[in-house]
């Protein structure tokens, strides 16, 4: 009835999502059907309430990934628009994905695209509005729909004349079209004597029509209530013919005479009925009454007491004594008929007014008028009439005119917390605002309840007005960053600023920044970082990241994002020697950071944290990720610190080679060391990389060896391009007497430091350990699959005795040398043995892939003459060792001569 819809999870009722879309009541919602759909349609729930908008919500991602905590949707997936009435049914396509059929009281049908947001076919063959629909579940075309005509229609999509519903007149003028024609057949009707079928604008193949004669006055009501309701057709009372049509003739002749007004119930009926008795005994009335009022003449008869008994009437034209006699009598006579309306003003009368309002507390019937007399009976009579009167208000659920009476007693606390008990905050706070002084407590407990009832329902906006009404800037700018969108930490962080939260803000400018850098738009982030205080360490780093993807993208190894916004410092024209240079030239100009800064803006950026490599993220932010790193080095540079520079600097080439990322990484490492030597970082300043400690040598060694990779690639590359015998880096089935070999260009850098001994221990054993667990692997799926086996073909075995058992041939047959699952976790264990015993350093920095490296120099010598006999006995023998495997004995019989084949081997 809220218009709320809350998503439970099977079988314990977990609270998933509330859904705070519909504004009134909810009539009908559908789940898309999950056959002959797409899975990620399946999730689709389509609702439709009484405000004519049918709302579509994807609910894909909370019933895969339950959170913890309720979820608050707010956006909807897809709106659909066009009904003028409220939604009374729905029905998804079971033949189409993404099809919805909608009924509404404006008397159509629509059929929508849902995906594009589009009307597909409106129907109006119905008279009056549609309760029900359903689509056919063996005809794609054809649906089926009833209404409050009485009928059931069948009609085909494709044959209709309308695509929307019309607009709120056209309706109203639709309606009284079939009104009038109605009457007209009826009119027909009854002259011919015969009747006549019924006539149904739009396409309706089939209906079956139960039309009564009380459809004449149904559509002129629903025609009147349509105009007073803004051509909303609302529920009209069924009447009968007899009474529909004196009813619509005296429209038309408004000077026919009219039905008496009822009289008002006398507050006297006894004394008026003894009005009514025979003439004699009214003329004897009249001597009774002179003879009481006139002591000299007749006496009056025995026993006559005027306002009594049988003389009651007589107590109006005698004294007030008897006056009050009678209105005695006239109570009671009220009380026994249950009027106690009549008594109360009976007590008035007399000036009894205390016993008029005790009579009405007690029945629970005090009003305006009652309560506006009450100070003629005294204060305290009247205090405790209000006092019933706000009771009797709560109860009739008039919380806010109660409040209202209770300030009337000038007891504005009472007031305000019978509107909190009920909900009412707003009108709460300001009576608070308004009465209490302005420092009262109660005020920021109201703000604080307000909010948390706003904030459960969605509306965050007004939420965090409430909690900044009540001092708490920390939790206004929690709600409205809980959209986590752009605007909304954008708005968060600035809140933040302002309330004097310094570290929330810049929390959340970091993360409005990290968002608008992913969809590179660096203007808007570095905008966001540069309106918080403390945060250069994060702008230059932003800077970095900027100058990369600039150069990346130049190179056309990283796609253009769409939308974005640079500065022009990053503009590929402005481009230096060297990567560092031009960093540190852009640092100095745009943001004054120098070496005598660049030690506290390391000690800052060493604190973030950076995740786990993984072939999950997406490019965009690997390079957010790698350009941290490559932050820290530069101001590792700038600081004289060697160490930490060779270290970061392999960190931030590690994330791109971990994340599969080849060609973006070499052109990296071509950006940061055009010579291929990494003791060569910068040629404006003369300082040359020595690393003294293991660490260090360790991660020199490795990112030399990343380096040296990627130019052998590149040289082998080059080298193909140049060669017609060659097609996609590979040579021709030619003989290799027949293989040209024309003068190739010389490697000019050392490959001795991608032949690492150790490291191709460690990499072999890493393949080993690999290999065994796909073994393993294999076998427990083939264990699984006898023991399936065996239950299923149990009774099979029971029916053939003489069969032969499944380990007789079999055990013949499994090879000698077939591995088992003990020699196999023996042969695990002794690798992880090896595998613990290798030096830290090989473990924390690892090398290209030695053997890869062994098979592109063998395959480069046959070429080219500048791979000398020393480097291929070396690659030779390390294959020798370490390249048993099958898929590299496979790549050395295609990549290398027969001649170093069968050395291999």
């Amino acid at each position: 009835e809220d218009g709320s819809i809350d998503v439970f999870q099977p079988p314990h009722l977990k609270l998933l999502c509330s859904i705070q879309q519909h504004h009134k009541i909810i009539n009908t919602l559908r789940w898309h059907p999950d056959h002959n759909a797409a899975p990620e349609l399946h999730a689709l729930l389509a609702s439709g309430s009484s405000n004519a908008i049918i709302f579509v919500h994807d609910l894909r991602s909370v019933l895969e990934n339950p959170p913890e905590e309720p979820a608050v949707l707010t956006e909807a997936y897809r709106r659909l628009s066009g009904h003028t009435a409220k939604i009374t049914g729905m029905s998804w396509s079971p033949h189409h994905s993404g099809r919805l059929v909608t009924v509404s009281y404006d008397g159509t049908a629509q059929v929508w695209d849902v995906l594009e947001e589009a009307a597909i076919s409106n129907y109006r063959g119905h008279t009056g509005y549609l309760l029900c629909v359903d689509w056919s579940p063996v005809d794609p075309d054809g649906i089926w729909t009833g209404g409050r005509d009485f009928t059931v229609h069948e009609w085909k999509v494709s044959k209709q004349d309308f695509t929307k519903p019309p607009k709120g007149k056209k309706m109203v003028t639709m309606q009284e079209k079939r009104a009038r024609a109605k009457q007209q057949k009826k009119k027909n009707k009854s002259e011919s004597g015969g009747a006549t079928a019924p006539n149904m604008s739009g396409d309706s193949v089939a209906g079956v029509t139960m039309t009564t004669e009380k459809e004449l006055s149904e559509d002129e009501e629903e025609i009147r209530s349509t105009k007073n309701q803004n051509q909303e057709v609302t529920t009209a009372n069924f009447e009968t013919q007899k009474k529909s049509i004196p009813a619509a003739k005296s429209k038309e002749k408004p000077d026919l005479p009219v039905l008496k007004k009822k009289k008002a119930r006398s507050m006297l009926p006894l004394s008026t009925s003894m009005d009514h008795r025979p003439r004699e005994e009214l003329l004897q009335d009249v001597l009774t009454l002179a003879s009481v009022r006139h002591s000299g003449g007749a006496a009056p008869p025995a026993g006559c007491v005027p306002g009594q008994g049988d003389h009651l009437h007589l107590g109006l034209f005698h004294d007030r004594p008897a006056l009050y006699r009678m209105f005695q009598a006239e109570e009671d006579a009220h009380i026994e008929a249950g009027h106690y309306d009549s008594v109360v003003y009976l007590r008035l009368w007399t000036g009894d007014l205390e016993g008029a309002l005790q009579l009405a507390t007690e029945r629970g019937e005090l009003n305006d008028h009652l309560l506006s007399i009450a100070p003629m009976a005294g204060f305290e009579v009247w205090r405790r009439t209000v006092e019933a009167f706000v009771k009797q208000l709560c109860l009739q659920e008039q919380y806010l005119k109660a409040a209202s009476h209770l300030l009337s007693l000038n007891k504005p606390y009472q007031a305000v917390a019978l509107l909190e008990s009920n909900k009412l905050y707003r009108e709460a706070i300001a009576l608070v605002l308004a009465r209490l002084p302005a420092d009262e407590v109660v005020l920021k407990k109201l703000y604080t309840c307000w909010a948390a009832v706003l904030e459960r329902d969605g509306h965050l906006s007004a939420a965090a007005k409430c909690y900044l009404a009540a001092g708490c800037g920390f939790d206004a700018a929690k709600v409205v960053s809980r959209k986590n969108d752009v605007p909304s930490l954008r708005t968060a962080a600035s809140l933040a600023r302002i309330s004097g939260e310094e570290v929330l803000a810049q929390s959340l400018a970091l993360r409005c920044a990290r968002d608008l850098a992913a969809a590179h738009d660096w203007v808007g982030a570095q905008d966001v970082l540069g309106s918080q205080p403390g945060l250069l360490a994060h702008r230059i780093h932003l800077c970095v990241a900027e100058l990369l993807a600039a150069l990346l993208e130049v190179s056309e190894v990283s796609p253009l994002a769409p939308g974005a916004s640079g500065h022009p410092w990053a503009s590929p024209g402005q481009r230096s020697t060297l990567f560092l240079d031009r960093v540190t030239d852009v640092w100095q100009e745009e943001f004054g950071v120098g070496a005598d800064s660049a030690d506290v803006l390391l000690q800052d950026l060493r604190r973030v944290e950076s995740p786990t490599p993984s072939t999950s993220i997406p490019l965009r932010q690997v390079l957010l990720y790698c350009s941290v790193h490559l932050t820290r080095a530069l101001l590792s540079w700038l600081v004289d610190d060697g160490q930490q520079l060779l270290e970061e600097l392999w960190r931030a080439a590690s994330w791109l080679r971990d994340e599969g990322h080849f060609c973006v990484s070499a052109e990296f490492c071509r950006l940061l060391f055009p010579d291929g030597d990494i003791r060569v970082f910068s040629r404006r300043h003369s300082k040359t990389l020595h690393p003294t400690t293991e660490a260090s040598r360790a991660a020199a060694s490795s990112l030399q060896a990343m380096v040296s990779y990627h130019r052998l690639y590149r040289f082998w590359w080059r080298d193909a391009a140049g060669r017609p015998d060659v097609q996609n880096g590979l040579p021709s089935e030619q003989p290799e007497d027949q293989l040209e070999n024309p003068d190739t260009e010389e490697l000019d850098f050392d490959v001795s430091v991608l032949l690492s001994e150790p490291h191709a221990v460690s990499q072999a054993a890493h393949r080993s350990v690999k290999e065994i667990q796909d073994q393993l692997a294999v076998m427990v799926l083939q264990h699984n699959r006898v023991l399936g086996g065996q239950l299923d073909s149990g009774i099979q075995q029971d029916q053939s005795p003489s069969s032969d058992g499944p380990s007789g041939a079999d055990a013949e047959q499994r090879p000698e040398n077939q591995e088992t699952f003990l020699s196999l976790s023996t042969k695990m264990s002794k690798y992880q043995k090896e595998l613990s015993d290798l030096p830290e350093s090989i473990k924390m920095f690892p090398r290209p892939d030695v053997v890869e490296c062994c098979l592109v120099l063998l395959h480069l010598s046959r070429s080219s003459s500048s791979v000398s006999d020393v480097l291929q006995e070396e690659a030779k023998e390390l294959l020798r060792k370490h390249g048993s495997g099958c898929s590299v004995l496979k790549a050395v019989r295609r990549l290398c001569s027969s001649a170093c084949t069968a050395a291999v081997k």
